[in-house]
């Protein structure tokens, strides 16, 4: 594609207009004019010519996937090919999505000659998670009597994976971590002895009675004592609630700090790590009407870009969630007793009574324990300091009341074994840490 210049345009008003004129009231100077204006056109058309034919010398080279961090600068590399034995100034642009900023929206790029394959690249910054796709690029360099702007374009898409940026949980949890040292000893106590049976032995002078093998100690004539340790490995199943009230902002008014969902991905991500860490195996389910995704506990590096992968396009959905589908999906799926972490929100009348229902399933079998991000919209009364009108005062009771709902629904969970947490946004991937370590700690598994 070929598009005129300003020195084009000038050429023409100065030159082909004026013959025109000459020709039309001075019939004797129709054909030097004409020629003039041939020539022009002539020229026009060599140039136009010889710029495509330079532009074909060149060749770009786009990446076909990219894996960035959302919220981190990131960088797009381009590859010029270059043929030609002249120097070219290119102007380059891409087709960005809206959730992919380039820092500059044209870049200027010299190629010299006999450059061979030039290397340019474009900073970038993910505002968001997920799947995107840059369409294409597009450049265009002057032709050799700068009449001409000639254009090529290159429309591979780049699919671009823009992940959760996990760099302020990492540093809320990392003390967490420090209980441990670098040969690999527990600095954590564990509470009671262990609960899988290792080997007997001699009875030692402060051995506990209910720690006697009776029949052991009949055969041999002696006290033999049992010996337990602590389970190694333990399956955690982290349960994201990808419905509608997930959708809700963070710090309402502000989209930059994202929803509830990003909060319930970035602390699963964390606690994926804490897993590894702690030799357990981890695992991940979504659903939300239904199961979307479900990836069975495993470990290693491998499982781990697979739960990232599973979880870095998952967006809200408009639907109500469904927590009977969800419960009997468990029972037929984890045959081991699981942790279960449970991502949800529950300030909802209709899904609280749900979920309660559908816990009397599972918590017979399982280790549940409830994850709730807290929201300005539930906290108890004189919490808030900013009650200044009549209108306040009723608005902070109606918030008391749901705060009231969710107290009452956590003392009914925890008289069947699951806990429920109600973390403020910034304390959400610490907290949900720690109580994973001290589930751990009390070998509550």
């Amino acid at each position: 594609m070929i598009v005129p210049r300003t020195n084009l345009v000038l050429l023409a008003a100065l030159t082909l207009v004026p013959s025109l004129g000459v020709a039309v009231s001075l019939p004797g100077f129709a054909l030097p004019a004409a020629g003039l204006i041939g020539a022009i056109v002539v020229i026009a058309a060599v140039d136009a010519f010889m710029g495509i034919r330079n532009l074909k010398t060149f060749h770009v080279h786009l990446p076909t996937k990219l894996r960035w961090i959302r919220g981190r600068n990131a960088k797009l590399e381009i590859v010029f090919e270059s043929r030609s034995a002249r120097s070219v100034r290119l102007r380059v642009g891409f087709d960005f999505p809206p959730q992919l900023v380039p820092r500059e929206e044209e870049l200027i790029v010299d190629l010299p000659g006999h450059a061979g394959k030039h290397h340019v690249l474009c900073d970038c910054l993910p505002t968001q998670r997920g799947l995107f796709k840059i369409e294409g690029c597009y450049y265009e360099a002057k032709s050799p009597a700068s009449l001409w702007d000639v254009r090529g374009r290159n429309l591979q898409p780049v699919e671009v994976r823009a992940y959760p940026n996990l760099e302020s949980e990492r540093k809320q949890v990392a003390s967490l971590f420090l209980r441990t040292n670098r040969t690999g000893m527990r600095a954590m106590r564990q509470l009671g002895q262990g609960r899988e049976f290792e080997k007997l032995r001699e009875y030692v002078s402060g051995d506990g009675y209910d720690t006697i093998h009776w029949k052991a100690t009949a055969r041999r004539g002696h006290p033999i004592t049992k010996l337990y340790q602590t389970e190694k490995t333990q399956e955690i199943y982290v349960v994201i609630d990808a419905s509608r009230l997930s959708a809700r902002l963070q710090v309402p008014g502000d989209p930059s700090q994202g929803t509830h969902l990003d909060r319930y991905i970035a602390a699963t991500l964390v606690l994926g790590l804490a897993a590894e860490k702690q030799g357990d195996l981890f695992g991940l389910l979504t659903f939300g009407d239904r199961v979307f995704n479900f990836v069975r506990a495993r470990n290693g590096k491998e499982h781990y870009s697979a739960c990232r992968e599973a979880l870095y396009r998952l967006e809200p959905q408009t639907v109500s969630p469904d927590f009977e589908e969800i419960a009997t999906f468990i029972r037929l799926r984890l045959r081991r007793r699981a942790l279960l972490v449970f991502m949800t929100d529950l300030d909802d009348p209709i899904i609280m009574e749900s979920f309660q229902r559908s816990a009397d399933l599972i918590c017979r079998k399982h280790l549940v324990l409830v994850q709730m991000l807290q929201t300005e919209n539930v906290h108890p009364v004189f919490s808030n300091a900013a009650v200044a009108t009549v209108d306040d005062v009723y608005k902070d009771l109606a918030h008391h009341l749901a705060w009231h709902d969710l107290r009452q629904l956590s003392l009914s969970l925890q008289q069947h074994g699951v806990t429920l947490s109600l973390i403020a946004r910034e304390e959400f991937s610490a907290q949900t840490t720690s109580n994973y370590l001290r589930v751990k700690q009390r070998q509550l598994l």
